[in-house]
């Protein structure tokens, strides 16, 4: 729901019933309007969004039937209350069968208007919350934890507690399975924001056609197969964070809007003509050079200026080495603990191997070994034989890479003396520190004919 106050229209001809509304929800905290008859009512519907109408059955031109039809032609979620003398009870009922949610009767009880309007709002409120469930959309309430002591994982750190407390919007970069989402979502839950949504989305998940709706929602008859009104994350991120996952596959015309949302505030769903205001924090992430499509046109660069107030760039895996024991050990207690095993680390053999390893798929490849290698795991340390064959197979690789390296190295220096003594082995040998026979077999080795 919205981190703003829930915001109620009271619609009746009697002004004094209007004031008594006003003042009796105000004072428990719900922003109210009044309008003094249907058209009225029907305006101020027209220009602005709310959580609940309160509306008498019986007024002179539009009645609150027919202005209820109307609304919910606008709104089709308004949560719509019908006030009624108790002579109409029967219309009242009449109209709870067209889309009324409950009734008032009129003279009303102060603690029964205001249990009724808890209630509802409420009831609301949970709707709204199992439909972020039902779209598989996060509400995070707690921290991820994110493991690193390397310097320049420690420089990101302070500048998150920095950022973190900020409204500003974020720019995260990196190689995938850097661990962007889990920043976004550590941003979130330790900021102003942490008791509202949180929802994500991949952009590159999402075909280009589907990525506008699911972002600024629709109005019902929209498109074909638009049948009833749809929430966009947008709006249901209001008070909370949005986090735009591969931002770099956008398409140019969603850059656009969401360009406009980041500078004024206010969306308009697909199918609407009235606009919206929303209070959105955006953490943003990608794992292309964002300067590079900028070049290319593939990006706007205004947007990127909007988006990246705060810049932060993941290091991958293999640019912080030193955090890959801490981490390893972090995934084994948590996987022992997941899988009842208990293990007491690695054999000095393991843990090399997982050092020398370049990690393609960084901290999420990491994670995905050490699963795997703890189901596996039959003794009580962490073996070679439990981790994947790739990863030896690459240090041989690079075993043999080292080698020939250093191979040519030494071929081109002791070729380059030779040249530079005009052939002669024992001038050679004597400008490389060697005696002559260490040159010669040396010579035989690497292959070398002069």
């Amino acid at each position: 729901m919205k981190s703003e106050k829930y915001k109620i229209l009271v619609v009746d001809d009697e002004r004094d019933i209007c004031r008594a509304l006003e003042f009796l929800l105000s004072r428990q905290g719900y922003s109210i309007d009044t309008a003094y008859d249907g058209n009225m009512a029907l305006d101020k519907l027209r220009k602005s969004d709310y959580d609940l109408m309160i509306t008498d059955l019986k007024m002179e031109g539009i009645s609150g039937i027919e202005l209820m039809e109307k609304a919910l032609e606008f709104d089709s979620g308004l949560t719509v209350v019908i006030m009624t003398a108790y002579a109409s009870v029967e219309s009242a009922v009449e109209a709870m069968r067209k889309g009324a949610s409950d009734y008032i009767v009129k003279p009303f009880v102060n603690e029964d208007v205001l249990l009724t309007i808890k209630r509802l709002i409420e009831h609301r409120r949970v709707v709204f919350e199992n439909q972020a469930l039902k779209r598989q959309l996060s509400q995070h309430m707690g921290c991820k934890e994110f493991i690193g002591e390397s310097s320049s994982m420690q420089e990101i750190f302070e500048l998150l507690e920095k950022v973190i407390p900020t409204k500003s919007n974020i720019l995260i970069l990196g190689e995938s399975g850097t661990g962007k989402g889990m920043i976004a979502e550590i941003v979130h839950c330790n900021s102003p924001r942490k008791d509202h949504p949180f929802m994500s989305i991949n952009c590159a998940a999402i075909p280009e056609t589907l990525l506008e709706s699911e972002l600024f929602g629709y109005r019902k008859g929209a498109f074909t197969g638009a049948n009833s009104d749809k929430a966009g994350l947008i709006s249901m991120a209001d008070g909370g964070t949005l986090f735009l996952d591969e931002i770099g596959d956008m398409s140019a015309s969603v850059q656009s809007k969401i360009l406009r949302v980041l500078e004024s505030g206010e969306l308009i769903p697909l199918g609407d003509t009235r606009v919206r205001s929303v209070d959105v924090r955006i953490i943003a992430a990608t794992n292309r050079n964002i300067e590079q499509l900028i070049r290319k046109g593939l990006f706007r660069e205004d947007l990127y200026y909007r988006l990246s107030v705060f810049e932060i760039t993941l290091p991958a895996l293999r640019e912080r080495v030193e955090d890959i024991r801490v981490l390893s050990h972090h995934f084994v207690e948590q996987f022992c603990s997941e899988h009842n095993k208990s293990l007491s680390g690695f054999t000095n053999e393991a843990m090399d191997l997982l050092m020398g390893y370049s990690w393609p798929g960084n901290v999420r490849e990491l994670k995905n070994v050490l699963e795997r290698a703890v189901i596996l795991c039959s003794g009580e340390q962490i073996d070679v034989n439990d981790l994947p064959d790739k990863l030896k197979k690459a240090r041989t690789h690079a075993s043999r890479s080292l080698k020939d390296m250093l191979c040519g190295f030494e071929r081109k220096i002791i070729a380059d003396a030779l040249a530079s003594n005009k052939g002669s082995k024992e001038k050679a040998a004597s400008e490389l520190g060697v005696d002559l026979a260490t040159l010669y077999r040396k010579m035989k080795k690497l292959e070398i004919d002069i």
